[in-house]
């Protein structure tokens, strides 16, 4: 007999082990794992590191068999996992209506069950019986699937199994946005069945779909049919909320101990090493103790207090659940797991630590309880007994504790014997981890982007080739075919299709450049798809060249961050005819080809060459689920004939404003345009009207910009008396940081009016409006009610009123054009101030019409020939007779109001005037594509959002992902009338899912984004740039393209420098019409530099500037720079408060401060001091509930100086001056204090407040409303000092404490206290 090698023997022994502590636990027949001889449940989580275990051993029986014996030990095994898995599957199986019900609905009743009868496989309990919503556990099953089909076992045996594994991956793709019970089933950590979104969730998702990927469930033996596809875009979202969310697992747990089987094994989900580390190094900082690690902080599972409180419940005896103030009684007896020694004992296996990895087994070996026959196995958990919890609570980690819970713990038991099989060398790690997912933190080599720019035809190639770029043309790329990114989205529906389990496939809608730029292959034909960014099917944002090609740059640095898969991105752009002005390629577009010619773009590297060239070294994926019962799909080769691309444009835009048409049939389906041609965008100034309308109706009541919104923006009045007149012009009069690290933007805004909502119905696409080849005056007045000025002169012979707008030089703006500064008001030929339509309702619009026959109206519609006659004419009929009355103005077919205004949409759309499409937009209710998608991906990065204004019920937060028709209702209810608004409440939250995505460090320490309230930013920053008031500068906000708008909002969020200018540019499409319109320019660094410099310099009072008369060049510069001075700090409070932006560590502090006073009180809101014993110091549900204390907070400067002040108080419990406060602190209390503190310096020191709120009279008694326009209360030059400084607002905040709070009573024997902040 043949002796055994010591390796055998101790396999042996492991088998055995595995036999007295997880085979014991299995059912025969159904092959799954009960957790515990007290109940026959099995858990999805529980079997899969259970069957986990026993794939490990049979892969070390196979590797080290020294007998027969051995060699059928092996083969038993690996049946055993491929029985205990196909048995998992079965049971889910069972369930296959849910997931195809929660692919629609995710719903917490539609998702699979977490566990199972081990008897029978069914489900063992009902719906809402049990959290079953838990993702982490269907991922793991499907990693795990995954890893063991890698290492040679099949489990899956048929195609419907295969199509019901492929739904399961649309089951699990979008866990960055769905609130599950997590690892632990309970959801909210006071486990009231409120679910939450889950870091452990997002990243075991994430792990799951890269491991599956492209993946052969047939193995060997598989074909076309039998591979499961992902979609990239989905994981790179995954990857990005979960290290958005890193270390937090959740809104109530700030650090979760579970997190270690996502960043190690078996997930390894991180590839961010520093995140990776950062977490790690959290989970041991914060949660290890003696005995493992405790879960997450206060957790009461199987303490003896949770069983006392729960025992004490008189309403509920039975209750499972706990009461928020209960919480902190858990704090330091928490229950401590052994299995999470395993995890970090398994992390230094894995990293090559064998330091760390001995550490921690021997740790887990004193941990280990003999059972009665002498094993050694693991238990769940160990508590502190009662008779020393109060020595516990008294001295953390000091007391004995005791094993508890199940034991042996299945989990557990299964990690141990496979970290132990992995120490002694059985099994090595590539072999537990076939996909190598391990190396995932590796560097990879620096990535190649592929660009093939394609021109849309002949005409597109010629025009190009004049600028010395020689590319194909769309029909010169054959054998290739090119689609828009709709197709792709069309052709992924088919994926995971069965019709004999009632499986309808994908359903998601939309796709990313991660899919885009990938090459396909179908039937032997290779297919590349375009951007969906330039998809003109979308909404107008896809009209705007600017826009398209700085979205063009955002996702090549995407690709960059996130390109995982093998071979090169490819990206595929076409030039279109609507990138084209002037005869010539635009600016933007054309400097992004040259740029791609060069071989970089924004340091990432591009090689740019024909499409066919590029097909060696591009990422090819074969469309293998359309290759086997598909093939024959009429419907799918239909869809790809029509979609081919000839023409990027919509067939609307084609018929409606580029008069094209590809073939007799789109003439038949597509309405022609009813109108004349366009010649002008407006009626001319002199007052004279064209020959088409002089005898139409009076010129008095000729039509001007009714289309114009009606305002609803009043900022004016919140700006400081010393700018109102004159607002500071220069953009380089803001330092870009200062002392305190607030940021450098100084805005100041003032409230929205009240405004009424009405609806219209949904709008379809049609065309009657004739071709517009101008845009006219009505389109300059409009700009005429802001101040524009001449850049780079400074002599004293400029017509009066004008002013330079900043510093900047031609030469830095890029522009040689001279800017002058228009009246204030326009005048028409009678020498009568034209009334700007924008100023009137609906009630003035009826009375000018009053009279007028709608029949009089439409002829002269037939016969307009100005866009902006057009636009009025179309609103006034709209206002009259609504979207759905027929005009009678083509007696061939129906033509209605809303068949005009869409027309008018399309051709505004043409020359660029925003304005006009805007408001088109909003009288159509159109929707962003993937508005929904935008918000999600807000909130998903635990940002709330707000639409309208404040204050609530007009202001609607939105908390949780919404259906596309909601949300869009929604943000129309909350703008009301205000159309345009609506449009642009939609745009912005577009613009912040962008940033938060490529820079999501400008949304630091900000918790809501009230998109109202940063549209008033917006509008006020522009008024001071622009030495506007509020409602022109919201007719120019209106009116800047997106891309300009995109550019002002990155502005504002980031404290960069700006300057506006006006610009005079051709309209589009080779119109000779002049357009002008506002035009955002950022200052030099050089010129900011220097404008700060100089600052510095100056270090004369305010007031000696002021008073003395300049008679230098010198004193002239003194006193401008000193003048620009004033506002500065009341301008960056008003930004910090509408932007919602804290200091770092605010809700940190401000949970100290809680802990040591009976509550905080700041306006209307009361924070008590009970909040601490439910929620933790980092907690964010805690930022969350300061957040909305401070929210009640109307004014946004108010707000900010409430901040200051609980900062300043934070300092005084983080020094420990007094051990408590007796007293509810005020917080408006204590800045009225520290107002009149101010005040009584001012009087004492001649200070400007003297001139206001200030006086040397006793009896003097301030008026209300003050004179100096300050809000509530507060002197207007209190909000405009700055924090820091002998005489700063902190220094009086300070003092306000001292006094109010009684912390100068602790200074004993001290006369006087430094109360300067450090």
């Amino acid at each position: 007999m043949r002796s055994r090698r010591n390796s055998g023997v101790r396999l042996d022994y492991f088998h055995s082990l595995l036999e007295r502590t997880i085979f014991k636990n299995q059912n025969p027949v159904t092959g799954l794992y009960f957790s515990n001889t007290e109940s026959n449940d099995a858990w999805v989580r529980d079997n899969v590191y259970a069957i986990m275990a026993v794939w490990a051993l049979s892969m070390s029986y196979r590797k080290q068999a020294d007998l027969d014996e051995d060699r059928a030990k092996a083969y038993n095994l690996e049946q055993d996992v491929v029985r205990s898995m196909r048995a998992l599957l079965t049971s889910m199986i069972k369930q296959v209506a849910k997931v195809e019900k929660f692919k629609h609905t995710q719903s917490l009743e539609d998702s699979l069950h977490a566990k199972y009868s081990s008897v029978t496989g069914h489900t063992c309990v009902g719906d809402k019986e049990w959290g079953h919503l838990q993702v982490d556990a269907t991922s793991l099953y499907l990693l795990m699937l995954s890893q063991m089909t890698a290492s040679g076992l099949q489990i899956v045996f048929t195609l419907d199994e295969v199509d019901f594994i492929q739904n399961l991956v649309f089951y699990i793709e979008n866990a960055y946005r769905i609130p599950d019970y997590g690892i632990w089933e309970r959801g909210d950590k006071t486990n009231h069945g409120q679910p939450e979104l889950n870091a452990s969730s997002i990243g075991m998702a994430k792990a799951a779909m890269e491991a599956v990927n492209e993946l052969d469930l047939f193995c060997a033996r598989g074909g076309a049919a039998s591979v499961i596809h992902i979609k990239s875009d989905k994981v790179a979202q995954c990857q990005a909320i979960l290290h958005s969310m890193l270390p937090r697992e959740s809104s109530s747990k700030e650090i979760d101990a579970g997190l270690l089987s996502v960043i190690g094994f078996p997930a390894f989900a991180v590839d961010d090493e520093n995140i990776l580390n950062y977490t790690r190094d959290t989970i041991v900082s914060k949660l290890q103790g003696q005995y493992g690690c405790k879960r997450f902080l206060r957790d009461g599972y199987k303490t003896v207090k949770e069983h006392e409180q729960v025992t004490i419940h008189e309403k509920d005896p039975a209750r499972m659940y706990y009461e928020p103030a209960e919480l902190k009684i858990f704090e330091n007896i928490e229950c401590e797991w052994p299995l999470f020694y395993v995890y970090l004992m398994l992390d230094g296996i894995f990293t090559g630590n064998k330091e760390k990895t001995s550490e921690y087994f021997d740790a887990i070996d004193e941990l280990m309880v003999y059972l009665p026959d002498g094993s050694k196995v693991m238990p769940e958990l160990y508590y502190v007994p009662e008779e020393k919890v109060e020595l516990e609570y008294r001295s953390p980690s000091s007391q004995v504790r005791k094993a508890g819970g199940r034991i042996p713990h299945l989990w557990s038991q299964a990690l141990y014997i496979i970290a132990m099989l992995l120490k002694e060398n059985h099994v090595t790690t590539g072999e537990l981890d076939p996909l190598n997912r391990r190396q995932v933190t590796e560097a990879k080599p620096d990535l190649v982007i592929q660009v093939a720019v394609l021109a849309e035809d002949t005409v597109v190639q010629e025009v190009l080739k004049s600028h010395d770029i020689f590319v194909q043309t769309v029909a010169e790329a054959s054998p290739i075919f090119i689609y828009p990114a709709r197709v792709l989205i069309h052709i992924f529906k088919h994926l995971g299709e069965n019709k004999k389990m009632k499986l309808s496939g994908n359903v998601c809608g939309e796709t990313g450049v991660l899919s885009t730029s990938m090459l396909y292959t179908l039937h032997g034909k290779i297919l590349a798809f375009v951007p969906q960014f330039l998809d003109h099917h979308q909404f107008y944002l896809a009209l705007d060249n600017d826009l398209l090609a700085d979205l063009m740059k955002n996702d090549v640095a995407f690709l960059r961050n996130n390109w995982k898969e093998l071979g090169r991105p490819t990206v595929t752009i076409t030039v279109t005819h609507g990138m084209i002005e002037n005869e010539s390629i635009q600016k933007s577009i054309l400097s992004n080809i040259r740029k791609f010619q060069t071989g970089y773009i924004n340091g990432v590297q591009i090689h740019m060459d024909k499409i066919g060239n590029l097909i060696s070294t591009s990422c090819i994926k074969r469309l293998t689920f359309l290759e086997s019962e598909h093939a024959s799909d009429a419907s799918l080769a239909q869809a790809l004939a029509k979609h081919c691309i000839h023409s990027s444009y919509d067939p609307v835009w084609q018929a409606l404003v580029l008069g094209q048409s590809s073939s007799q049939n789109l003439k038949s389906n597509y309405p022609q345009p009813s109108l004349p041609a366009v010649v002008a965008l407006d009626t001319p100034e002199s007052g004279t009207s064209t020959p088409q309308s002089a005898s139409s109706h009076d010129s008095s009541r000729r039509l001007h910009g009714i289309i114009s919104r009606t305002r609803s923006i009043d900022i004016e009045s919140g700006l400081p008396t010393q700018t109102r007149r004159r607002l500071p012009s220069s953009p380089l009069d803001r330092p870009t940081t200062d002392s305190q690290g607030i940021p450098s933007i100084e805005i100041a805004f003032g409230e929205l009016k009240d405004s009424v909502h009405t609806k219209f119905s949904t709008p379809k696409h049609t065309n009657h409006l004739p071709t517009v080849t101008g845009l006219g005056s009505s389109f300059e007045r409009t700009l005429q009610k802001a101040r524009s000025f001449c850049v780079g002169q400074a002599d004293s012979g400029l017509p009066g009123g004008l002013f330079p707008l900043s510093p900047l030089s031609p030469s830095s703006t890029g522009s040689s054009d001279r800017h002058f500064v228009l009246p204030e008001e326009s005048t028409d030929s009678t020498g009568m101030i034209r009334k700007v339509a924008s100023w009137m309702d609906t009630t003035e619009l009826m009375d000018l019409y009053a009279g007028q026959e709608d029949e009089e109206l439409v002829s002269q519609l037939r016969a307009c020939t100005t866009l902006s006659e057009q636009a009025d004419i179309v609103h006034y009929l709209f206002e009259k007779n609504g979207l759905d009355w027929n005009t009678h103005i083509n007696k061939e077919s129906e033509v209605t109001v809303r068949n005009l205004m869409t027309e008018l949409y399309y051709k505004s759309a043409k020359h660029r005037t925003w304005s006009l499409v805007r408001h088109a937009a909003g009288i159509l209710q159109k929707r962003v594509e993937h508005l929904a998608q935008s918000v999600t991906d807000l909130l998903v990065r635990q940002k709330q959002v707000s639409v309208g204004l404040p204050p609530e019920p007009r202001e609607r937060i939105i908390l949780a992902p919404l259906p596309p028709n909601e949300l869009e209702e929604l943000i129309y209810e909350s703008c009301g009338e205000d159309r345009s608004g609506a449009v642009l409440t939609q745009e912005l939250i577009i613009y912040l899912s962008l940033f938060i995505r490529t820079e999501p460090h400008l949304f630091t320490q900000m918790f809501r984004l009230r998109v109202g309230l940063i549209m008033q930013v917006m509008t006020s920053e522009l008024a001071r740039a622009m030495n506007c008031d509020a409602d022109d500068a919201y007719e120019q906000l209106v009116t800047l393209s997106p891309c300009e708008l995109k550019e002002l909002l990155h502005h504002i969020l980031s404290g960069r420098e700006f300057g506006v200018t006006i610009t005079s540019t051709k309209s589009s499409h080779g119109s000779t019409l002049m357009n002008r319109r506002p035009t955002i320019i950022c200052a030099p660094k050089e010129e900011v530099s220097a404008g700060l410099t100089l600052k510095r310099q100056l270090t004369r009072s305010r007031r000696k500037s002021l008073t003395r008369q300049p008679t230098t060049i010198q004193d002239l510069v003194e006193q401008e720079v000193t003048e620009d001075r004033v506002g500065l700090w009341l301008r960056r409070r008003r930004v910090d408060g509408s932007l919602n932006r804290a200091p770092a560590d605010f809700y940190a502090k401000v949970w100290k401060i809680l802990e040591v006073c009976p509550g905080i009180q700041i306006a209307r809101r009361f924070l008590s001091q009970s909040m601490t014993r439910e929620m933790t110091s980092n907690e964010f549900k805690f930022a969350l509930e300061v957040e909305n204390a401070l929210n009640t907070v109307p004014e946004p400067e108010y707000r900010q100086l409430m901040v200051e002040t609980l900062m300043v108080i934070a300092c005084v419990v983080e020094n420990a001056w007094i051990p408590g406060f007796g007293q509810v602190i005020d917080v408006a209390q204590l800045v009225n204090a520290a107002n009149n503190l101010f005040l009584g310096d001012q009087a004492a020191y001649d200070g400007d407040a003297l001139q206001c709120c200030a006086s040397t009279d006793p009896g003097f008694q301030r008026p209300h409303p003050l004179s100096c326009q300050g809000t509530a209360g507060i002197c207007e030059h209190f909000y405009d000092s700055a924090p820091s400084g002998c005489y700063g607002t902190m220094v009086y905040m300070t003092k306000a404490s001292l006094q109010i709070l009684n912390v100068a009573q602790m200074f004993e024997g001290q006369d006087r206290v430094d109360c300067r902040p450090s």
